[in-house]
């Protein structure tokens, strides 16, 4: 029993000078990838509470308050919900703390880019007091959730079309003839991969002997709207690209098959029902992969891309010689102490609130369908309805992003 103890202590001293040799190793560049990993550990957990907590959930009082006890799927549910709003709250504090961060003077910048050791034990006290809070603020901030995905979501495709028309201005900016004929090649295919990738939705999602027209509205209406952004787009009034064109094209497919693949597993005109068992764990793991690396993009790419949510630069005025010069030493380091932020701390952090949100919903099913479903990640109709609106949202952005410049030239897009 000593021996134990002693080589239990020993393990314990180990982990925690790991943890410290970890934190005290992350400097200002990969403080983004830190919350990027606190993010994807967040996850992570989630998932795990989901599969095991459930047991231990039914024995909870303040949990449990049903005179006829709810089914597994409830309190899976309410695990990873909880879970969520703790990181939904965590970064949605830093970002309060760090709203009006213009240079790495302000004492918050310190915050920002340290004391990682706090903030890890300040995460885990959150997510273990949201597992005291009761039902009714977790049923609120499920409502709340799905908002925040919209919200999401649509930050996603606002920033793809920055990306688009920025790869489109580059390459055009060479003017050389590689350049344009590169622009050619990955546009045909994009558009090819368009068409043929309609051509599986309509053998997948429209089986013969069905009726489904549902499911062929929306197939047609995204092919419908990948002519109209060609049209749109080499009009001579527009003077557009053909690549954002092909790509925001692309995308809107995928989103469309995005959608039709949540519909609900029994649902006949869903041709992936068959392989509903056989697909459940790898969909899973694609669904959390492909949100960590969604948020990680979104979220070190919005802050510094988004002109209007990016810090103002310092303040030129007063830029004149001090009244008692500072030696080179005191000056090099008052300059580096001046230096603007590069990007906008709180923004960056509103960015991890929301997809904690997005996240939870993936993981619940949009925390409807969840009884239903089964252990699938992102199925039910409340997933269909937000993948096809915001397919449409995109298309909606893409052609005002086109028409915006022309019908209103004295304003800057």
């Amino acid at each position: 029993m000593w021996a134990a103890s002693c080589l239990a202590s020993c393990c314990a001293a180990c982990a925690c000078d790991a943890c410290r040799t970890v934190v005290s190793g992350i400097s200002r560049r990969s403080a983004r990838i830190a919350y990027c990993g606190l993010f994807a550990l967040s996850l992570i957990v989630s998932w795990i509470l989901r599969e095991v907590a459930a047991p231990l959930m039914e024995k909870l009082p303040w949990i449990n308050t049903f005179k006829n006890a709810p089914s597994r799927e409830w309190f899976e549910t309410d695990a990873v919900l909880r879970v969520s709003m703790g990181n939904f709250l965590f970064f949605t504090i830093l970002s309060l703390m760090m709203v009006g961060v213009k240079n790495q003077k302000d004492p918050r910048d310190n915050i920002h880019h340290g004391g990682w050791m706090m903030k890890i034990i300040c995460w885990c006290i959150l997510v273990i007091f949201m597992f005291f809070l009761p039902n009714d603020i977790i049923s609120f901030y499920e409502a709340m959730s799905k908002f925040g995905s919209g919200f999401f979501l649509l930050i996603q495709v606002v920033l793809l079309l920055d990306f688009v028309h920025g790869w489109n201005d580059k390459w055009v900016g060479y003017d050389e003839q590689f350049w344009y004929i590169a622009l050619f090649v990955v546009s045909l295919v994009c558009y090819v991969a368009t068409f043929a990738f309609s051509g599986l939705l309509f053998h997948f999602f429209t089986p013969s002997g069905q009726d489904c027209g549902l499911n062929t509205f929306f197939i047609v209406m995204t092919l419908i709207c990948a002519f109209i952004f060609a049209i749109v787009a080499l009009h001579p009034a527009i003077n557009g690209s053909i690549l954002p064109a092909s790509v925001i094209s692309l995308y809107c497919m995928y989103l469309c098959y995005s959608g039709l693949a949540s519909e609900p597993r029994d649902y006949e005109c869903n041709g992936l029902h068959e392989h509903s068992r056989a697909v459940s764990t790898s969909t899973m793991t694609l669904g959390l992969l492909t949100t960590v690396l969604s948020v990680v993009y979104s979220a070190v790419r919005a802050g510094s891309s988004i002109t209007l949510l990016s810090p103002p630069s310092s303040p030129r005025a007063g830029s004149g010689k001090p009244l008692l010069p500072l030696d080179k030493v005191d000056e090099h380091e008052e300059k580096e102490k001046s230096k603007p932020v590069t990007y906008s701390y709180s923004f960056f952090h509103i960015i991890f609130s929301l997809a904690s949100m997005y996240s939870a919903m993936l993981l619940t099913g949009w925390s409807t369908s969840v009884g239903e479903s089964g252990k699938l990640v992102d199925v039910g109709w409340p997933s269909v309805g937000v993948r096809i609106i915001t397919g449409w949202a995109t298309a909606a952005l893409y052609i005002w992003s086109l028409l915006a410049p022309v019908m209103f030239p004295d304003r800057e897009f």
